[in-house]
């Protein structure tokens, strides 16, 4: 596919594939597309990570890759609280056009856990934005580490890649594990009266790239 990350394994500690088994998947919209879900050993942090194959990543000059992080209340339960459902729907199609990789990393709440992440809700009821309630909590902003992103990206032999994101801190973890982003290309917004706020505290707290509904919306909402 593409040149081997043998630097990056050095520092990271090597991956491998456990294993890969083609999977038809079904969004309620009725789109459809096949996958290779892939497996991996050695993983830095233990967790039960997958890698989703789709297209022909080694077709175009650098594969499109999503790193998203597990939401349990949006991406299987349709919540419109966040905007996590709606961006995976997008990612698949729009990797499986081009050809790359979707690591779906069991990163529930940006980290803390699905607990965690519903005692934040709680918080955020009571007038908090995303990132107040989880250190109202004790934790971090944003717990994530992608590590063992790169260390499935080096299994998979891939070295440079475009990066389908909002988030800035992705491309720069990235960049820092060995990996070379070549482009950012931005996700689509999926702003709803349920999520505004959430997507004004991500653009306002930690600069994602997130095109906000009109002023006079947003501060009604957040206000």
């Amino acid at each position: 596919m593409h040149a081997s990350l043998s630097a990056g394994q050095t520092v990271l500690g090597s991956a491998s594939v456990r294993t890969r088994v083609t999977i038809p998947l079904r969004f309620p919209d009725g789109y459809e597309v096949t996958a290779e879900a892939v497996t991996f050993h050695g993983l830095a942090d233990g967790k039960e990570h997958v890698a989703l194959v789709l297209g022909d990543p080694a077709a175009g000059a650098a594969p499109l890759v999503r790193l998203h992080s597990e939401c349990l209340t949006g991406d299987v339960f349709g919540s419109a609280r966040c905007d996590c459902g709606p961006q995976l729907r997008e990612a698949v199609e729009r990797i499986a056009a081009t050809g790359g990789v979707l690591l779906y990393l069991r990163q529930e709440g940006r980290g803390i856990g699905l607990y965690n992440k519903l005692d934040a809700y709680a918080l955020q009821d009571a007038g908090l934005d995303t990132y107040e309630a989880n250190t109202a909590l004790g934790l971090p902003e944003d717990a994530r580490d992608y590590t063992a992103a790169a260390q499935m990206l080096a299994a998979l032999d891939i070295a440079e890649l475009d990066l389908l994101t909002n988030n800035p801190d992705k491309a720069g973890q990235l960049r820092d594990l060995g990996v070379a982003v070549r482009f950012i290309r931005r996700t689509g917004v999926f702003a709803t009266d349920d999520n505004v706020r959430y997507l004004h505290a991500k653009a306002q707290r930690t600069h994602h790239t997130i095109a906000l509904p009109d002023t006079a919306t947003v501060t009604a909402l957040v206000g």
